[in-house]
């Protein structure tokens, strides 16, 4: 277990990349997309999960994510995410349960966004919700700036990953080799979990994948 294992690899290693995905927080109750209990009002979440969704149904879309946050509101970081906290690491998570473990921004790199940002489907503008502030049960935000459709700030299937937010992983990775590699909660058939988890351990670093599959990392290797 990654999380019994935490204190020890932080005395003994140097640098350390956790590449951790929604199964680490399915401990504290909150769904996967791809998992059993993902499915909402029998839709597939990753149908919902789409610019072409939102765009046929923008009201359906709020009512699922507002749930999702409601959900994330209520949830408890696990253990997992204590022990991750105490290690450098970059999360494809949208939750902030790591944040709440204590993991500060400077160590955590969300790379599909942030479920509690609200942001311009049009302009820059956005905002944070983590205080019911701006949340109304019924309403489609609207940009207090353009008036256009406010969105989740989650990067949805199709759209590019955030290219600020990649620069920091590369910048991470161009310091040179980590020491451990863990992938956690997430599937490494995804072209860049590879491509990063690969070449951080490039020189021979210890690297631990946690519900592998048979298709995952060290297939790879």
């Amino acid at each position: 277990m990654i999380w019994k294992s935490a204190l020890l690899l932080n005395l003994y290693f140097v640098r350390v990349l956790v590449l951790t995905g929604a199964g680490v927080s399915a401990e504290s109750g909150i769904p996967t997309f791809r998992g059993k209990d993902g499915y909402w009002r029998n839709l597939d979440p990753t149908k919902l999960a789409t610019p072409e969704a939102f765009a046929r149904g923008p009201q359906l879309v709020w009512d699922w994510y507002r749930e999702r946050r409601q959900r994330i509101r209520n949830a408890q970081p696990n253990a997992a995410h204590e022990a991750i906290a105490k290690l450098a690491k970059h999360a494809d998570d949208v939750d902030d349960l790591h944040a709440r473990a204590g993991m500060s921004a400077q160590d955590m790199v969300q790379i599909h966004g942030d479920i509690f940002v609200t942001r311009c489907s049009r302009c820059e503008f956005r905002r944070f919700e983590h205080e019911h502030e701006y949340e109304q049960e019924h309403e489609i935000p609207r940009c207090s700036e353009c008036n256009a459709l406010m969105r989740p700030g989650v990067i949805w299937f199709g759209e590019q990953l955030p290219w600020n937010e990649l620069q920091r992983v590369e910048s991470y990775l161009d310091r040179g080799p980590c020491n451990v590699v863990i992938v956690a909660g997430t599937t490494a058939t995804f072209g860049y979990i590879i491509d990063w988890a690969l070449r951080a351990s490039r020189d021979g670093a210890e690297l631990i994948e946690t519900g592998a599959r048979r298709d995952g990392l060290a297939t790879n290797c």
